[in-house]
């Protein structure tokens, strides 16, 4: 794939993009909220075990 190309591509992905309407920009920040929570979770879990062992 060539420089062309890809600034070609570039450009017709950004024609298309449009901002997230309050709903879909609400659902995704709930989203990344409870991943960080399953991560933060799942890491509290290990050190919980390792302190135990």
């Amino acid at each position: 794939m060539g420089l062309k190309t890809f600034l070609q591509s570039a450009s017709r992905l950004l024609k298309l993009a449009t901002k997230p309407g309050r709903t879909e920009l609400w659902l995704s920040i709930k989203i990344c909220f409870l991943g960080i929570l399953a991560i933060g979770g799942i890491g509290f879990i290990i050190q919980l075990i390792g302190t135990q062992i």
